[in-house]
């Protein structure tokens, strides 16, 4: 009897750790994680006018326009693409009939990727203000200049400057 009872406890012990084994058994599933990224960009400027204060054209043949102009360019883009932004006036600088050539306005930068240049207007295609290549955030200051002379009319004069980003 004491035979039959220990090989009764063994077969116990040996059926408690085979359905252990079985409880634990590992089993695996998958999830697929996916996300969209769409081309993108957004444009901050941290100003809507720049004035240029009269000034004579002996002792000031350049006027520097103010504010300067924060420039923050962001973009998302495929890989090998470029993000670009360009400037391009809708016309001259007018003042009534009078005019001054929108090619008497240029800028320098400071920032990288941003370029100096010099504005032109519609329907000629748009001047470069700045590129970089694949996505990111860029950010610069563009300071606008404008050729003084004594040439000029007097008057107010304004033009309407179109700032464009693209990311591709």
């Amino acid at each position: 009897m004491r035979q039959l009872t220990r090989i009764l406890g063994i077969m116990a012990v040996v059926l408690i750790i085979a359905a252990a084994n079985t409880w634990a058994a590992n089993t695996t599933g998958t999830v697929t994680v996916s996300a969209t990224v769409s081309a993108t960009a957004k444009l901050t400027l941290n100003t809507a006018a720049v004035s240029f204060a009269d000034s004579d054209p002996d002792t000031t043949p350049l006027i520097t326009g103010a504010p300067v102009v924060s420039v923050t360019a962001k973009g998302k883009t495929a890989a090998g693409s470029n993000i670009t932004l360009t400037v391009l006036a809708g016309d001259d600088l007018k003042s009534g009939t009078d005019t001054i050539g929108v090619a008497n306005v240029t800028w320098t930068v400071a920032g990288d990727g941003f370029s100096a240049g010099t504005m032109d207007k519609s329907p000629n295609p748009a001047v470069s203000l700045g590129s970089w290549a694949g996505s990111g955030n860029h950010s610069g200051t563009q300071t606008y200049l404008l050729a003084n002379s004594w040439d000029y009319a007097t008057g107010n004069y304004s033009m309407t400057v179109t700032y464009t980003l693209t990311a591709p």
